[in-house]
Protein backbone atom coordinates (compact mmCIF):
# COMPACT_ATOMS: atom_id res chain seq x y z
CA UNK A 1 0.00 0.00 0.00
CA UNK A 2 1.48 2.88 -0.96
CA UNK A 3 1.26 6.55 1.15
CA UNK A 4 -0.65 9.06 -0.44
CA UNK A 5 0.86 11.93 -2.15
CA UNK A 6 -0.15 15.43 -1.39
CA UNK A 7 -1.12 17.50 -5.03
CA UNK A 8 -0.62 20.89 -5.33
CA UNK A 9 -3.93 21.73 -7.49
CA UNK A 10 -2.97 24.95 -8.44
CA UNK A 11 0.11 23.19 -10.10
CA UNK A 12 -0.36 21.55 -13.95
CA UNK A 13 -0.96 18.16 -13.63
CA UNK A 14 1.57 17.64 -15.74
CA UNK A 15 5.01 19.71 -16.64
CA UNK A 16 7.53 17.85 -18.06
CA UNK A 17 11.19 20.30 -18.16
CA UNK A 18 13.82 19.34 -20.79
CA UNK A 19 13.21 15.89 -21.43
CA UNK A 20 15.84 13.58 -23.01
CA UNK A 21 16.26 9.49 -23.02
CA UNK A 22 19.19 7.66 -24.69
CA UNK A 23 18.81 4.24 -25.28
CA UNK A 24 22.46 2.94 -25.60
CA UNK A 25 24.43 6.18 -28.14
CA UNK A 26 21.06 6.51 -29.74
CA UNK A 27 18.94 9.63 -28.54
CA UNK A 28 15.18 8.68 -28.83
CA UNK A 29 13.55 11.58 -26.55
CA UNK A 30 15.49 15.30 -27.04
CA UNK A 31 14.51 18.53 -24.68
CA UNK A 32 11.13 17.74 -24.52
CA UNK A 33 9.06 20.53 -22.54
CA UNK A 34 5.42 21.35 -22.07
CA UNK A 35 2.55 20.75 -19.29
CA UNK A 36 -1.34 20.18 -19.48
CA UNK A 37 -4.29 21.09 -17.23
CA UNK A 38 -6.64 19.02 -15.64
CA UNK A 39 -9.67 17.74 -18.18
CA UNK A 40 -7.58 17.83 -21.27
CA UNK A 41 -7.43 15.55 -24.29
CA UNK A 42 -4.36 15.92 -25.96
CA UNK A 43 -3.54 13.41 -29.00
CA UNK A 44 0.05 12.46 -29.42
CA UNK A 45 0.91 12.43 -33.21
CA UNK A 46 4.08 11.17 -34.87
CA UNK A 47 5.72 8.55 -36.99
CA UNK A 48 7.00 5.03 -35.96
CA UNK A 49 10.10 5.16 -34.15
CA UNK A 50 9.11 8.91 -32.65
CA UNK A 51 9.22 7.90 -29.27
CA UNK A 52 5.77 8.24 -28.43
CA UNK A 53 5.71 5.07 -26.35
CA UNK A 54 8.78 6.35 -24.83
CA UNK A 55 7.55 9.61 -23.75
CA UNK A 56 4.97 7.70 -21.85
CA UNK A 57 6.82 5.27 -19.88
CA UNK A 58 9.08 8.46 -18.67
CA UNK A 59 5.82 10.32 -17.72
CA UNK A 60 4.49 6.91 -16.15
CA UNK A 61 7.84 6.15 -13.76
CA UNK A 62 8.19 2.90 -15.84
CA UNK A 63 11.84 4.80 -17.66
CA UNK A 64 13.70 6.95 -15.95
CA UNK A 65 14.76 10.04 -18.15
CA UNK A 66 18.67 9.89 -19.12
CA UNK A 67 17.66 14.28 -18.32
CA UNK A 68 15.19 16.35 -16.99
CA UNK A 69 12.33 16.24 -14.98
CA UNK A 70 8.51 15.19 -14.85
CA UNK A 71 6.93 17.30 -12.17
CA UNK A 72 2.94 16.05 -11.52
CA UNK A 73 0.97 18.24 -9.05
CA UNK A 74 4.16 19.77 -8.75
CA UNK A 75 5.65 16.83 -7.47
CA UNK A 76 8.61 14.97 -8.99
CA UNK A 77 8.07 11.52 -7.22
CA UNK A 78 7.68 8.32 -9.41
CA UNK A 79 4.74 6.94 -7.58
CA UNK A 80 2.27 8.80 -8.36
CA UNK A 81 -0.97 6.23 -8.43
CA UNK A 82 -3.42 8.56 -10.37
CA UNK A 83 -1.17 7.74 -13.09
CA UNK A 84 -2.37 5.24 -15.63
CA UNK A 85 -0.43 3.77 -18.48
CA UNK A 86 -2.38 1.91 -21.01
CA UNK A 87 -0.15 -0.37 -23.18
CA UNK A 88 -0.63 -1.57 -26.90
CA UNK A 89 -3.35 -4.54 -27.01
CA UNK A 90 -0.17 -6.39 -28.57
CA UNK A 91 2.09 -6.36 -25.56
CA UNK A 92 -0.56 -7.97 -23.51
CA UNK A 93 -0.83 -11.99 -22.84
CA UNK A 94 -5.05 -12.06 -23.84
CA UNK A 95 -4.49 -15.60 -22.54
CA UNK A 96 -4.06 -15.16 -19.38
CA UNK A 97 -6.54 -16.89 -17.41
CA UNK A 98 -8.10 -13.97 -15.68
CA UNK A 99 -11.44 -12.11 -15.67
CA UNK A 100 -12.39 -8.91 -16.68
CA UNK A 101 -13.81 -8.55 -12.70
CA UNK A 102 -9.84 -9.73 -12.02
CA UNK A 103 -7.96 -6.88 -13.61
CA UNK A 104 -10.17 -4.09 -12.82
CA UNK A 105 -9.55 -5.17 -9.43
CA UNK A 106 -5.51 -4.84 -10.52
CA UNK A 107 -5.92 -0.89 -10.44
CA UNK A 108 -6.87 -0.92 -6.45
CA UNK A 109 -3.39 -3.30 -5.65
CA UNK A 110 -1.84 0.29 -4.45
CA UNK A 111 -4.46 0.89 -2.49
CA UNK A 112 -4.77 -2.33 -1.02
CA UNK A 113 -2.96 -4.42 1.95
CA UNK A 114 -0.31 -6.92 1.52
CA UNK A 115 -2.38 -10.24 1.36
CA UNK A 116 -5.46 -9.32 2.14
CA UNK A 117 -8.97 -9.53 0.30
CA UNK A 118 -9.89 -6.55 -1.32
CA UNK A 119 -12.65 -5.18 1.01
CA UNK A 120 -16.12 -3.46 0.29
CA UNK A 121 -14.74 -0.37 -0.61
CA UNK A 122 -12.37 -1.93 -3.16
CA UNK A 123 -15.31 -3.66 -4.82
CA UNK A 124 -17.34 -0.84 -4.59
CA UNK A 125 -14.70 1.19 -6.90
CA UNK A 126 -14.16 -1.69 -9.32
CA UNK A 127 -18.33 -2.00 -9.56
CA UNK A 128 -18.58 1.47 -10.33
CA UNK A 129 -15.86 1.56 -13.09
CA UNK A 130 -16.84 -1.30 -14.60
CA UNK A 131 -20.06 0.36 -15.16
CA UNK A 132 -18.66 3.36 -16.42
CA UNK A 133 -17.56 1.99 -19.59
CA UNK A 134 -20.59 -0.01 -19.91
CA UNK A 135 -19.14 -3.59 -19.17
CA UNK A 136 -21.05 -4.58 -15.88
CA UNK A 137 -22.48 -7.66 -17.72
CA UNK A 138 -19.09 -8.60 -18.56
CA UNK A 139 -17.06 -8.78 -15.35
CA UNK A 140 -16.82 -12.23 -14.95
CA UNK A 141 -16.09 -13.08 -18.91
CA UNK A 142 -12.37 -13.98 -19.72
CA UNK A 143 -10.07 -11.43 -21.07
CA UNK A 144 -9.40 -13.85 -24.11
CA UNK A 145 -13.32 -13.50 -24.85
CA UNK A 146 -13.03 -9.60 -25.51
CA UNK A 147 -13.32 -7.96 -28.53
CA UNK A 148 -10.67 -5.31 -29.07
CA UNK A 149 -13.17 -2.19 -27.81
CA UNK A 150 -14.13 -4.35 -24.93
CA UNK A 151 -10.33 -5.05 -24.52
CA UNK A 152 -9.78 -1.12 -24.44
CA UNK A 153 -12.60 -0.42 -22.09
CA UNK A 154 -11.47 -2.83 -19.37
CA UNK A 155 -7.83 -1.30 -19.30
CA UNK A 156 -9.75 2.22 -18.66
CA UNK A 157 -12.26 0.82 -15.79
CA UNK A 158 -8.96 -0.90 -14.09
CA UNK A 159 -7.29 2.76 -14.57
CA UNK A 160 -10.89 3.97 -13.06
CA UNK A 161 -10.55 1.98 -10.33
CA UNK A 162 -6.66 2.97 -9.71
CA UNK A 163 -8.50 6.35 -9.68
CA UNK A 164 -6.34 8.02 -12.69
CA UNK A 165 -6.39 11.29 -13.17
CA UNK A 166 -4.08 10.69 -15.82
CA UNK A 167 -4.59 8.18 -18.67
CA UNK A 168 -1.75 7.25 -21.10
CA UNK A 169 -3.23 5.31 -23.94
CA UNK A 170 -0.73 3.93 -26.25
CA UNK A 171 -2.52 3.70 -29.64
CA UNK A 172 -5.85 2.31 -28.31
CA UNK A 173 -7.90 2.82 -31.78
CA UNK A 174 -5.49 1.00 -33.36
CA UNK A 175 -7.33 -2.40 -35.24
CA UNK A 176 -10.21 -1.51 -33.99
CA UNK A 177 -13.33 -1.16 -36.55
CA UNK A 178 -15.01 2.45 -36.75
CA UNK A 179 -18.13 1.10 -34.34
CA UNK A 180 -15.88 0.68 -31.55
CA UNK A 181 -13.38 3.34 -32.39
CA UNK A 182 -16.31 5.84 -32.19
CA UNK A 183 -17.65 4.31 -29.01
CA UNK A 184 -14.09 4.64 -27.15
CA UNK A 185 -13.67 8.27 -27.90
CA UNK A 186 -17.17 9.42 -26.82
CA UNK A 187 -16.17 7.58 -23.54
CA UNK A 188 -13.00 9.88 -23.75
CA UNK A 189 -15.05 12.49 -23.80
CA UNK A 190 -17.37 11.65 -20.95
CA UNK A 191 -13.59 11.27 -18.82
CA UNK A 192 -13.28 14.79 -19.94
CA UNK A 193 -16.32 15.36 -18.12
CA UNK A 194 -15.30 14.07 -14.67
CA UNK A 195 -12.05 15.67 -15.17
CA UNK A 196 -9.58 13.03 -16.37
CA UNK A 197 -6.83 14.21 -17.99
CA UNK A 198 -5.85 11.86 -21.34
CA UNK A 199 -3.09 11.93 -23.26
CA UNK A 200 -3.67 9.11 -26.56
CA UNK A 201 -1.33 7.63 -29.48
CA UNK A 202 -2.29 7.87 -32.40
CA UNK A 203 -1.89 7.64 -36.15
CA UNK A 204 -5.07 8.73 -37.48
CA UNK A 205 -4.61 12.82 -38.11
CA UNK A 206 -8.05 13.13 -38.91
CA UNK A 207 -9.61 11.62 -35.64
CA UNK A 208 -7.03 13.21 -33.79
CA UNK A 209 -8.16 17.40 -35.15
CA UNK A 210 -12.32 15.85 -34.38
CA UNK A 211 -11.72 14.41 -31.19
CA UNK A 212 -8.76 16.22 -29.25
CA UNK A 213 -8.77 19.40 -27.63
CA UNK A 214 -4.58 19.39 -28.47
CA UNK A 215 -2.20 18.15 -30.08
CA UNK A 216 1.40 17.47 -29.06
CA UNK A 217 3.02 16.69 -32.61
CA UNK A 218 5.82 14.68 -31.94
CA UNK A 219 9.32 13.00 -33.66
CA UNK A 220 12.11 12.86 -31.07
CA UNK A 221 12.02 16.70 -30.31
CA UNK A 222 8.44 18.71 -29.49
CA UNK A 223 8.04 19.76 -32.85
CA UNK A 224 4.30 21.64 -32.25
CA UNK A 225 2.33 21.50 -29.02
CA UNK A 226 -1.22 23.04 -28.94
CA UNK A 227 -5.04 23.40 -31.21
CA UNK A 228 -5.11 21.25 -34.58
CA UNK A 229 -5.09 24.45 -35.88
CA UNK A 230 -1.65 25.37 -35.62
CA UNK A 231 -0.29 21.78 -35.12
CA UNK A 232 -1.64 20.72 -38.44
CA UNK A 233 -0.34 22.85 -41.10
CA UNK A 234 1.85 21.04 -43.91
CA UNK A 235 5.30 22.97 -42.49
CA UNK A 236 4.94 20.81 -39.38
CA UNK A 237 3.76 17.80 -40.86
CA UNK A 238 6.06 17.64 -42.95
CA UNK A 239 8.96 18.23 -40.53
CA UNK A 240 7.62 15.59 -38.36
CA UNK A 241 6.89 12.77 -41.26
CA UNK A 242 9.35 13.70 -43.99
CA UNK A 243 9.02 11.26 -46.72
CA UNK A 244 6.62 8.86 -44.63
CA UNK A 245 3.87 11.59 -45.13
CA UNK A 246 1.76 11.51 -48.33
CA UNK A 247 0.42 15.45 -48.97
CA UNK A 248 -2.26 16.29 -51.03
CA UNK A 249 -1.93 19.83 -52.21
CA UNK A 250 -4.90 21.83 -53.54
CA UNK A 251 -4.40 25.59 -53.38
CA UNK A 252 -4.69 26.55 -49.70
CA UNK A 253 -5.68 23.23 -48.49
CA UNK A 254 -4.36 19.81 -48.35
CA UNK A 255 -4.79 16.01 -46.93
CA UNK A 256 -2.32 14.17 -45.28
CA UNK A 257 -2.11 10.71 -45.19
CA UNK A 258 0.21 8.71 -42.68
CA UNK A 259 1.91 5.76 -44.21
CA UNK A 260 4.19 5.01 -41.00
CA UNK A 261 1.25 2.84 -39.15
CA UNK A 262 1.92 -0.04 -42.07
CA UNK A 263 5.83 0.35 -40.68
CA UNK A 264 7.49 -2.15 -38.16
CA UNK A 265 8.11 -0.80 -34.19
CA UNK A 266 7.54 2.12 -32.10
CA UNK A 267 10.17 3.32 -29.68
Amino acid sequence: MYPKIQHDVDQPILDLKQISVKLGDHPVLENITFHLHVGERVAVLGPNGAGKSTLFKVIAGVLPPTSGEVNVYGSTSSRHTCIAYIPQRTQVDWHFPVSVYDVVMMGRTAKMKPLVPPGKNHQIAVKHALETVEMQDLACRQISQLSGGQQQRMFIARALAQEAELMLMDEPLAGLDDPAQEELLLLMEKLEKERVTIMTATHDLDQAARHFNRILLLNRHLIRFGSSQKVLTAENLKIAYGGRLRMIEDGDNFMALDNSCCEGGEE
